[in-house]
């Protein structure tokens, strides 16, 4: 028998893994943790471990003398990858592939509240303001899409509906509703066509800070930046900076370099900027879109054991 802790800072969502998961193994003992106090007084027994990644400590896993496998409920696992207290041998398996819907209608939030200044509005709607002008269509603007992986295929079908041109910059020959892909070494060519900038890419050591000063300048001044892939993935002093000069017209955040965001960090004030919490692949049905993969993974896991998961990583992959 196998001893598997749930771990979830949504304690309905912990509650529910557990439910379906003893009901399709009910000769492994599932365990709820609803904080990683909790996590940390199941540490001892655990052979395996499903949560999100990027929040296990090193304490955490230093306490799992027993572990073989983590399930992380996100595609970001670098602090895994990274972490001395894993051992190489734990594979670490992630939830891909299911973040497309919830990542698009994100960044067309973003693209509908910058360019229709819902800001402003809601400013006026406390202050009795009454101001009327004419309204931007996203018909017919650029939306360009740096990075064309699942979210990017999504999010080009969305913005092509729309009737908005789609351009990407990737090393991809083609994309589904992708008018147009440059290579990233046109990344300045691509940005200085696109009325809206949208950062996709991964986090690496070739992507950080991808969006630069030379790719903010490069784009028009009535076009908008929106970064829903990693806060390292742009220049956050170039982008200030730019939007401070009035050379973009607005920018829509939802990853940051350093997270939780300080409450002093410049950017919380920075004109036209709308920033959210790291809510991309937050969606309200993300546990149920996530178990069909924790499912097969678990099936595999306990009839053939951790080395016959396929997808995982491992720590010295990273190396």
């Amino acid at each position: 028998m196998k001893t598997i802790i749930v771990q979830h800072e949504l304690p309905d969502w912990a509650d529910w893994y557990v439910d379906k998961l003893s009901d399709a193994f009910p000769e492994h003992l599932f365990r709820a943790a609803h904080t990683m106090e909790d996590a940390m007084a199941l540490a001892r027994d655990a052979n395996a471990f499903v949560g999100i990644g990027p929040k296990m400590t090193s304490e955490l896993v230093a306490a799992m003398p027993g572990l073989e496998w983590v399930q992380s409920l996100s595609t970001g696992v670098d602090n895994l990858l990274a972490m001395q207290a894993l051992p190489v041998t734990v594979p670490i398996s992630r939830c891909s592939g299911v973040h497309g819907p919830q990542m698009a209608e994100l960044a067309l939030t973003f693209m509908l509240a910058l360019a229709r200044r819902l800001p402003e509005a809601l400013q006026a709607q406390t202050t009795g303001a009454w101001h009327r002008e004419p309204q931007p269509l996203l018909l017919g603007k650029t939306v360009c899409l740096v990075g064309l992986g699942s979210i990017a295929e999504t999010l080009a079908l969305y913005c092509s509906t729309l009737g908005m041109r789609v351009i990407g910059v990737s090393g991809r020959g083609n994309a589904p509703h992708v008018d147009r892909i440059y290579p990233r070494a046109q990344l300045e060519q691509a940005a200085a066509e696109a009325d809206f900038l949208v950062v996709l890419v991964p986090l690496s050591a070739e992507t950080r800070h991808i969006i630069g000063r030379s790719v903010l300048d490069a784009m028009k001044p009535s076009a908008f930046l929106i970064n829903i892939a990693r806060g390292g993935c742009v220049d956050e002093a170039a982008l200030l900076d730019a939007l401070h000069r009035g050379s973009i017209a607005g920018a829509g955040i939802d990853v940051f370099e350093q997270e939780p965001l300080p409450a002093d960090n410049p950017l919380r004030t920075a004109p036209n900027a709308i920033l959210t919490p790291h809510i991309g692949g937050f969606a309200d049905t993300y546990h149920e879109q996530c178990f069909p993969t924790v499912l097969t993974n678990m099936r595999t896991y306990l009839e053939n054991g951790p080395d016959a998961l396929t997808g995982a990583v491992r720590r010295c992959d990273a190396d």
